[in-house]
């Protein structure tokens, strides 16, 4: 999925319950869901798609490193450089919640909070 600077690049549903989840999209919009191995005994990574295309995903958040966190969506605004926004965040007030990490088949995020709180995830897509 190619887009660029400023685009809303990604949506991605953090659940405890993915199966349930991927039925009610499936039943209520329409989506179709690909499930992707992760590897190391994790869980499916889902992608749904909309007429033929990529518009989200759906992701098991019953692992530890999940505790505490409530079902929620996260949304990523492409970039063109991850480390360079988390900077100029800094720079103006907001907060860098999670540090730039390297995701081997999407890109390099960070989550950020802006200057006002709210909290979004940036990418810089390996797909441009």
């Amino acid at each position: 999925m190619a887009t660029q600077q400023g685009d809303i690049h990604w949506s991605e549903l953090m659940t405890r319950d993915p199966a349930g989840a991927r039925a009610y999209f499936e039943e209520i919009v329409g989506w179709s869901v690909e499930e992707v191995p992760m590897g190391d005994g994790e869980p499916p990574y889902m992608v749904c798609s909309a007429n033929g295309k990529p518009v989200a995903g759906i992701m098991d958040i019953n692992a530890p490193d999940f505790d505490g966190i409530s079902p929620h969506w996260d949304t990523y605004i492409h970039v063109d450089d991850v480390d360079a926004a988390c900077a100029k965040t800094l720079e103006i007030g907001g907060q860098v919640i999670r540090q730039p990490f390297d995701v081997e088949m999407a890109g390099r995020i960070a989550i950020v909070a802006d200057p006002t709180g709210s909290v979004v995830g940036l990418i810089s897509p390996n797909n441009g």
